[in-house]
């Protein structure tokens, strides 16, 4: 679902507190459909924590508080009469360790289509997750045993079972809170293919604390330090020429 809108989501002002205190200060930053965004920084920066009120996962943490303003489409995501299940479909999320639930390939897929409805057939279903899986790169590697455990599967194959997962309820936007942290290199070099392939069909946020795969798989940067967004823009330069001398100091592994 396309729109005139020139940027997918958008966030100013946006802060994070977990009680007392301030997790995120102050960040305004816009997603757009065509360009894979990374977020980097220290351990603790903010950045994960960011992520998170993009799909209102902060929601799920009792003294957790947003101020600011997010939008999807030009919506407030944070209005009371935004539906955070639909959001969260619109709005998917693929974390560091895989999670698949303790069931079938196909059902760990279907699942989504099933609960929001987006199938009126089992003949639909199944083109669904045969697509989902597909697009995540895993079809050719499960599609002799989709009723076999989603959890059977290798780590790197798990994480792809996720993003089908995320894909299937056909969202809009895709966030990545460091997928590859907990794969091995090949499995790694997997998801960042898939990556590649996915911008453009969905708007990706990437959270990483791998530089150098922020450079091969981002268009945007974001560098995070101490709860604040302190610069961003375009990949190459915040890593040939960042403007700021914290961020210059982060990359050359001065700090972090």
């Amino acid at each position: 679902m396309m729109t005139d809108a020139p940027h997918k989501m958008t966030a100013r002002d946006v802060s994070v507190f977990y009680g007392e205190k301030q997790a995120v200060k102050n960040v305004s930053i816009d997603i757009d459909m065509d360009r894979v965004t990374a977020f980097i920084g220290p351990s603790g920066c903010g950045k994960s924590t960011f992520l998170r009120t993009l799909n209102r996962m902060n929601d799920t943490i009792g003294n957790a508080r947003v101020e600011g303003q997010i939008t999807l489409d030009g919506e407030d995501i944070y209005s009371s009469g935004m539906d955070v299940v639909q959001l969260r479909a619109r709005v998917g999320m693929v974390f560091q360790k895989p999670n698949p639930f303790p069931k079938s390939i196909f059902e760990n897929v279907a699942y989504g289509p099933r609960i929001h409805g987006l199938a009126n057939s089992k003949a639909d279903l199944e083109e669904i997750v045969a697509r989902s899986l597909r697009r995540a790169g895993l079809w050719e590697e499960v599609k002799d045993r989709l009723n076999d455990s989603g959890t059977a599967l290798s780590g790197g194959q798990q994480q792809r079972l996720c993003i089908a997962r995320a894909i299937a309820v056909d969202p809009e936007v895709i966030l990545m809170d460091e997928p590859a942290s907990a794969l091995d290199p090949i499995a790694t070099a997997k998801i960042e293919e898939l990556i590649h392939e996915l911008r453009g069909r969905y708007a990706i946020v990437i959270v990483t604390h791998n530089m150098q795969q922020a450079a091969r798989v981002s268009q945007r940067t974001a560098f995070f330090h101490l709860g604040n967004l302190v610069e961003y823009g375009d990949t190459d330069n915040i890593f040939t020429a960042p403007r700021e001398e914290r961020t210059k100091d982060y990359i050359t592994g001065r700090y972090g």
